[in-house]
């Protein structure tokens, strides 16, 4: 299927889901991803959920890294450019969400791409390839174009990989995994 086809069959199958269903499901993409060889970074980037798109909730994935001693980065979006800047959650970032409803720092520390190790990304559906269907924007793309080669890319996904993306574009950034509540699934 089309990245259109998906965006549009995943955004109704995002919406059906309930609360505690996503709760529950964070949770368990959670414990799945304690199965990873990632612990021994210290550079973590993070999406935090967007709630009223149903994204999976990463404060479960917060606590552990948080609990591990990690550095965690949360990014702005600027949405004239396209690109997003990186700043480090500390108890001091004051979080607001934007016009698109995305929890993002106001300021702080800035940190550049080259110092991220692991990502962890928003995503509607992917693929058995590892190829991911975002909103449409190219952020992610743009942004882990800009990381290191080496940087983990991790996806985080309620539902499992479909058999193949038919549009993907040679600008499409792969995942090295993407962790549902069910598995992990390695590319």
């Amino acid at each position: 299927m089309t990245k259109k086809e998906l965006r549009k069959i995943y955004k109704v199958r995002r919406k059906a889901l309930s609360e505690n269903q996503i709760d529950d499901l964070s949770l368990a993409i959670s414990n799945q991803l304690l199965k990873l060889p990632i612990w021994d970074y210290s550079f973590y980037h993070i999406f935090l959920a967007i709630e009223e798109q149903k994204e999976v909730n990463t404060d479960y994935i917060l606590n552990i890294l948080s609990g591990k001693d990690k550095n965690i980065l949360i990014s702005k979006s600027n949405f004239e450019t396209g690109e997003m800047i990186h700043f480090l959650l500390t108890d001091n970032t004051v979080i607001k969400k934007n016009n698109y409803n995305i929890p993002e720092p106001i300021d702080g520390i800035e940190i550049s791409n080259d110092k991220i190790e692991v990502v962890f990304i928003p995503l509607l559906a992917f693929d058995k390839l590892g190829h991911r269907v975002g909103y449409g924007k190219g952020f992610y793309d743009r942004f882990l174009t800009d990381c290191k080669p080496e940087t983990i890319k991790i996806g985080l996904s309620f539902f499992d990989a479909e058999d193949a993306i038919t549009d993907v574009f040679e600008s499409d950034v792969q995942l090295d995994f993407c962790v549902t509540a069910e598995r992990v699934c390695k590319f």
